[in-house]
């Protein structure tokens, strides 16, 4: 038995939608997290930034207006991204497929695809 995947999902995101669709054809039970509806913790964004196992930076919108305007160009802790990011879900990049003990972006879609192929779902 696979454990539950969860999708950190934007719909009006066209990268995320497609991970959505991916895991619906592919008939994978998964728990969508809305995380601009209902905001994560601190705990919680903490959480991913430290599980994430490449550069936390990926886990930024970076294109945003809010980071460029207001965060572009310093020099921030990963303390201080995890805060900002807490205050500002905008800048948590999307999609995110998390399990137990995994957190895979989901840009390029193959980060997905390949992320399946090697756990059974």
């Amino acid at each position: 038995m696979s454990e539950k995947i969860k999708i950190y999902h934007n719909p009006r995101c066209r990268k995320s939608r497609e991970v959505f669709h991916l895991l619906t054809e592919k008939s994978i039970d998964f728990d969508t997290v809305l995380y601009l509806n209902q905001p994560p913790s601190k705990d919680t964004v903490s959480w991913l930034f430290n599980t994430y196992l490449g550069n936390p930076e990926d886990l930024i919108r970076k294109n945003e207006t809010l980071w460029k305007e207001n965060f572009k160009g310093k020099s921030m802790t990963k303390e201080a991204i995890i805060e900002s990011v807490t205050k500002h879900p905008i800048l948590l990049e999307r999609p995110l497929l998390v399990t137990e003990d995994s957190v895979i972006l989901g840009r390029p879609l193959e980060n997905i695809s390949s992320f399946l192929q090697r756990n059974t779902y």
